[in-house]
C-alpha cells in the first residue's frame, strides 16, 4: 500500500488545515503527558449527545454507529472476515499470510493472503470450514509459525493443533499436541514461541502457572518452569524468555487475595482487581536457575522485543513498560491515556515497532493505535498521535512498510444473513492495512479518534462549590444536587427491542419479530405508554458475562474481552479477580460518593438452597408471603466474592437460576423495602425472561413482567416515588432478532421525573445509561467509556408528574408448561380477573411432539436450573430457536427458515455456548 507523492502532499495539506482549525501546532503531547486543550464539537459539562438519532449500522459523516457509543471510520484499507470475531493473529515469516483466531462464528482459524486481501482458507469443527478440525476452542494467543514458516500452532484448551503449511499458505494435516490437565486446570495455552532452530516450542501454560518447553516433532515437554498467575504472552531475547503474567505474582502470605481459575491472585478488598502484574525472566541456557520476575503495570499482556528493548502493554493500568534486557528493568513507562478526562480504560492490548523507530500501540477499548517516536529504551518516547482503527484493535504487525491491524469486533454484529433480523451473535472482525503517515496527518487523524469516542472537554466537570444551584434531574456537573435521591437499577436477560416492543406501533418495531407481545408483558407495554418507550438504546455485549460486565463497570475489561465467546478461564467474572477494572463497580463509585448502596443478586456467583426449594414451591411460597405477610419459608443465600458487595448485599436474594420465579424475588425484595427502605443506590436482578426454566418461556417472561409491574407498583406508591427513578435494563439482548439491530434493547426510565407519553428516539446505550445513574448520584466515572458518555437529559423533565403506576395481572398463566402442577394449584388468570385477556396454555401439536421431545432432552443439559445454574451455558442460537418455538406454541419456524429443527440441526449450532467448563 504505496502513497504516492502526490497523494502524501494532498494529506498534509488537508491534515494541516485540521490541525490549524484545531489550533495545533508542533506535537500534541509527549510521552506520559495527556493531551490537553483538544476541542471537537460538543458541549463540555457531559453534553456532547453527539449521535443524535443516529441507528447504529448507519454509515455516516462521521462513520459507521456501533453500539459502543462510537463511531467507526478506520484507517487505510478495511476487509471485514464474517466468521466471528477475531481473538489474535501472526504473520508468516515471509509476510505473505495472516492467521487469526476466530470464535462465535463456527470457525477457530482464517488464513489470510495479504497480497491478495482475502481469506484464503477457513479451519473449524463446521461442514463450511475449508478444513475440518475438531473443535472451535482457541486460546486468548497465538496462533505461530516455526521460523522457516512451515509448521503453525494454535492454541487450544489442552494443548495445541500443529498444522503444516503448504506452498501456497494454506494449512493441511492438523494433529494434536496435548498438555495434560493438572486436576481441574486444563492448560489454556498462551503465547508460544519457537527457539530459533525450530526444533523446541516454549509455551506459557496460561491455564496452570507455568511455562513448559516441547519438543517440536513429538509435542513431548521437555521441562517446565512455574511463573506468576496467568501467563499470556512470551518472547525469547537471546538466551532469555520473557513471560507476562497478567494475574501477577503468586501470592504471598497476608496478601487481600481473589480466586482465578483455582489460584488465589493479589487483590484489592474493595475493587477486587488484580495489584501485581509481573514479568517473569527464564534464562534458557541454565534451564534449573531460578526464575527471576520484573515488575510492571497491571495486567501485562502483549510483548514485543527489539534490540535492547522489550516492551510490554499494562492493559489495565494503561501504560507500555520498557524494559532494558541487558540489566532486566523497566527504565521508562510510556503512558497510553491520551485523553485527560479520564486515566483508565484505553487497554492498550498489543505492539510494534516501524522500520523508521515508531512505537505502535493499540488501544482497544478506544478504537485507535497510539503511534509514538522511538530512539532506544531510556530515551524518552515522544507521543505523535492516534490513527483510527475498527472495533477492537488487538493485534499489530508489521510486513514491510505496511501496518496491519487486526480488529476483534470488525464492524460490530452485521454479519450478513438469510434471517429477517440480526442478532448479537452475527458478529464480524476485520483487518486494515495502510502505510504509515508522516506526523502531520496523524496529529490530524487524532482529531478524528477523538471525535469518534465522545472524548469532550469538560465531560467530568464537578460542582464548584461556589453558590446555590437549583437541583435538576439529571445535573450538568457531577455532585451538583438532583431532584432524584433513590436509584433502582432492575436488570434482566437477553431481550431485543423487536422481540417485547416490536408489536408497538408508536415505536420503531417489526411485530413479525414480536415474541413477547402485550399478552405476555402487560407491565412493560403498560410502563412504556406511561412512562416513554426508547426506541433507539442498545446493549453493548453479546453474552451476560459482557452484559453484566457493561452495567457493573461501563466496560467489559479486556481479559473479558480477548476471550471474546471461549471464557476457558471464566465466564462469570465476579468470581475471577482478572475480569476487574482497578476503578472499581458501579457500587465502590457510590460508596466513594458517600451514597448508600443495596444490592439484590446482582454480580452474585454463589447461591445455596434447600433441597425443597423447586419452582413450584418457591411460587406457592410467593403467594403465601404475598397473602400473609410471613417471610419465605425456603430461606436462600447467595453471594458474591467481592467484599465491598457482600456488605451491602441482600443475601436471602437469588441469584440467576430459573428455577426460581421472579414473583419469589419480588417478594424478598418487598420485605427488604417495607423493612429498610431503599438505598440510594439499588440494584436488582430479575432473570427469569431468559428462559429455560420448569415453565414455559411465556410462562417465565409473563413472570418477569410480573414481578416488575409490581415492583414499579410498590416504590410509586411509597413515599419514596416523589424522588425515585427506575431504570430497567437488559443485561444483553443476545436471545433473539431484531430489525435494525441485533443489540437493539429494550429499557424503561421510570419516574416522576421521566418524560410521560414519548416516543425516544435518541441513540442511547447501557453505558450512557450508567453515565445517568453517576450523573444523578455524584457518582465519578469508572473509566473513559462513561466519562465520554452523555447523560440521557432528553428523557427527564424539570416538572414532574406524580402519578404512580399500578401493576397489571399477568394473562399468561405463570405456570403453562409445568410438568407438575404446584401444591397451590395452576396459575388461572382469567379466572382470578376476567378483564385479563388470558393467554390459552401451550399445547405442542401432534406433528411437533417428536421434536419437542428432542428439545425438552436438550433443555435438562443445559445448566438452566439448580445449583450450578449458569446463565449462557447453552448454545445461543438453539436457546433461541428453543424459545421461539416455545412462544409460538411449535408452529411458526424461526424467522427467516422454513421448518421447526430438532436441536442438532439448529442453523447456528456449531456456535459454541458462552459458558466453558475449561
Amino acid at each position: 500500500m504505496q502513497v504516492t507523492r502526490r497523494r502524501r502532499r494532498v494529506e498534509e495539506e488537508r491534515a494541516g488545515s485540521l490541525a490549524r482549525r484545531l489550533g495545533r501546532r508542533g506535537p500534541l503531547a509527549t510521552a506520559g503527558v495527556a493531551v490537553l486543550g483538544l476541542a471537537l464539537a460538543g458541549t463540555a459539562l457531559a453534553q456532547t449527545q453527539q449521535f443524535g438519532t443516529d441507528q447504529v449500522g448507519q454509515v455516516t459523516p462521521h462513520g459507521r454507529v456501533v453500539s459502543s457509543d462510537q463511531y467507526l471510520g478506520p484507517y487505510g484499507e478495511r476487509l471485514v472476515i464474517d466468521n466471528g470475531k477475531l481473538m489474535s493473529s501472526s504473520v508468516s515469516p515471509d509476510g505473505t499470510h495472516l492467521a487469526a483466531t476466530l470464535t462465535d462464528g463456527g470457525m477457530a482459524l482464517a488464513v489470510v493472503d495479504l497480497k491478495a486481501w482475502k481469506v484464503q482458507q477457513r479451519v473449524g469443527d463446521n461442514a463450511a470450514a475449508d478444513l475440518r478440525i475438531t473443535g472451535n476452542d482457541v486460546g486468548q494467543e497465538g496462533p505461530v509459525y516455526s521460523p522457516d514458516g512451515r509448521q503453525l500452532w494454535l492454541g487450544r484448551t489442552d494443548g495445541y493443533t500443529r498444522f503444516t503449511v503448504q506452498a501456497d499458505g494454506s494449512l493441511a494435516r492438523p494433529t494434536s499436541v496435548t498438555i495434560p490437565a493438572d486436576g481441574p486446570r486444563h492448560a489454556l495455552v498462551g503465547q508460544a514461541v519457537f527457539s530459533p532452530d525450530g526444533t523446541t516450542v516454549y509455551a506459557a501454560v496460561n491455564g496452570q502457572n507455568r511455562v513448559v518447553a516441547l519438543d517440536a516433532a513429538s509435542g513431548a515437554v521437555q521441562h517446565s518452569w512455574a511463573v506468576g498467575n496467568a501467563p499470556r504472552g512470551l518472547v525469547a531475547v537471546g538466551s532469555k524468555l520473557y513471560v507476562s503474567n497478567e494475574g501477577g505474582r503468586p501470592a504471598r502470605p497476608g496478601d487481600t487475595t481473589l480466586n482465578s481459575y483455582n489460584t488465589q491472585v493479589p487483590a484489592d478488598p474493595v475493587t477486587a482487581a488484580t495489584t501485581t502484574g509481573t514479568v517473569s525472566v527464564i534464562d534458557l541456557a541454565a534451564p534449573s536457575a531460578p526464575v527471576t520476575a520484573i515488575d510492571v503495570g497491571l495486567h501485562p499482556t502483549a510483548l514485543y522485543a527489539r534490540g535492547q528493548a522489550l516492551f510490554v502493554t499494562n492493559t489495565a493500568s494503561n501504560d507500555v513498560s520498557v524494559i532494558d534486557t541487558t540489566k532486566d528493568k523497566v527504565v521508562q513507562t510510556v503512558s497510553t491515556k491520551p485523553w485527560p478526562e479520564a486515566s483508565v480504560g484505553y487497554e492498550p492490548d498489543a505492539v510494534t515497532l516501524t522500520q523508521d523507530g515508531r512505537l505502535l500501540v493499540t488501544l482497544g477499548r478506544a478504537n485507535a493505535v497510539a503511534v509514538y517516536r522511538y530512539t532506544g529504551p531510556q530515551d524518552p518516547v515522544g507521543y505523535i498521535g492516534l490513527l483510527p482503527t475498527d472495533y477492537f484493535p488487538a493485534e499489530v504487525a508489521t510486513v514491510g512498510k505496511t501496518v496491519v491491524v487486526s480488529n476483534t469486533r470488525g464492524i460490530d454484529a452485521r454479519r450478513p444473513t438469510v434471517r429477517t433480523g440480526h442478532g448479537t451473535h452475527d458478529t464480524t472482525s476485520s483487518l486494515q492495512r495502510f502505510t504509515l503517515p508522516r506526523d502531520l496527518i496523524i496529529r490530524a487523524a487524532t482529531g478524528k479518534v477523538f471525535q469518534q469516542n465522545g472524548w469532550t472537554p469538560g465531560s467530568t466537570a464537578r460542582a464548584d462549590g461556589r453558590g446555590s444551584v437549583a437541583p435538576v434531574p439529571v445535573p450538568a456537573r457531577i455532585g451538583d444536587p438532583s431532584t432524584i435521591k433513590h436509584v433502582f437499577l432492575i436488570v434482566k436477560e437477553n431481550r431485543t427491542y423487536d422481540q417485547l416492543y416490536g408489536d408497538m406501533p408508536q415505536g420503531n418495531g417489526t411485530p413479525a419479530l414480536a415474541e413477547f407481545g402485550e399478552n405476555v408483558t402487560p407491565n412493560q407495554h403498560a410502563l412504556a405508554r406511561q412512562f416513554g418507550l426508547y426506541d433507539n438504546t442498545y446493549d453493548i455485549g453479546t453474552n451476560s458475562a459482557e452484559g453484566h460486565n457493561w452495567l457493573m463497570q461501563a466496560d467489559d475489561p479486556e481479559y473479558t474481552e480477548s476471550s471474546a465467546g471461549e471464557y476457558a478461564r471464566s465466564y462469570d467474572t465476579e468470581d475471577d479477580a482478572l475480569g476487574h477494572q482497578k476503578s472499581g463497580f458501579l457500587w465502590t463509585g457510590a460508596q466513594a460518593a458517600g451514597q448508600s448502596v443495596r444490592d439484590f443478586g446482582e454480580f452474585h456467583q454463589f447461591l445455596a438452597k434447600p433441597s425443597a426449594a423447586s419452582w413450584q414451591n418457591l411460587y406457592c411460597d410467593a403467594k403465601n408471603m404475598a397473602s400473609t405477610g410471613q417471610d419465605t419459608a425456603y430461606p436462600l443465600v447467595s453471594s458474591s466474592p467481592i467484599p465491598s458487595l457482600n456488605d451491602v448485599s441482600a443475601a436471602g436474594f437469588p441469584k440467576f437460576d430459573t428455577s426460581v420465579p421472579d414473583v419469589y424475588r419480588n417478594q424478598i425484595w418487598q420485605r427488604d423495602f417495607q423493612r429498610n427502605g431503599p438505598a440510594a443506590l439499588n440494584m436488582l436482578w430479575l432473570s427469569s425472561d431468559h428462559t429455560g426454566g420448569p415453565p414455559s418461556a411465556p410462562a417465565q417472561v409473563a413472570d418477569n413482567d410480573l414481578a416488575t409491574g409490581r415492583i414499579v407498583d410498590t416504590i410509586s406508591h411509597s413515599p419514596y416515588w416523589k424522588d425515585s427513578a427506575i431504570f430497567v435494563v437488559e443485561d444483553d439482548s443476545q436471545a433473539g432478532l431484531d430489525h435494525v439491530d441485533g443489540h437493539r434493547a429494550p429499557i424503561q426510565i421510570i419516574s416522576p421525573w421521566a418524560r410521560h407519553g414519548v416516543v425516544d428516539s435518541h441513540y442511547y446505550s447501557q453505558i450512557t445509561m450508567i453515565r445517568t445513574i453517576e450523573q444523578i448520584l455524584g457518582i465519578h466515572p469508572m473509566n473513559q467509556k462513561d466519562s465520554a458518555a452523555s447523560p440521557m437529559t432528553a428523557a427527564f423533565t424539570a416538572k414532574a408528574d406524580p402519578t404512580p403506576f399500578t401493576a397489571l395481572p399477568n394473562r399468561t398463566s405463570l405456570t403453562d408448561g409445568l410438568a407438575t402442577p404446584p401444591s397451590c394449584g395452576t396459575d388461572t388468570p382469567a379466572a382470578q380477573n376476567p378483564r385479563a385477556a388470558a393467554v390459552p396454555p401451550v399445547k405442542v401439536p401432534q406433528a411437533e411432539r417428536a421434536v419437542a421431545a428432542q428439545w425438552d432432552k436438550w433443555k435438562a443439559q443445559q445448566r438452566l436450573t439448580g445449583a450450578d445454574a449458569r446463565p449462557d451455558f447453552a448454545n445461543p442460537e438453539q436457546m433461541n430457536h428453543f424459545t421461539w418455538y416455545q412462544t409460538h406454541g411449535w408452529t411458526k419456524p424461526y424467522p427467516g427458515e422454513n421448518r421447526i429443527y430438532p436441536p442438532g440441526g439448529v442453523p447456528g449450532a456449531y456456535i459454541p455456548s458462552a459458558e466453558n467448563d475449561g
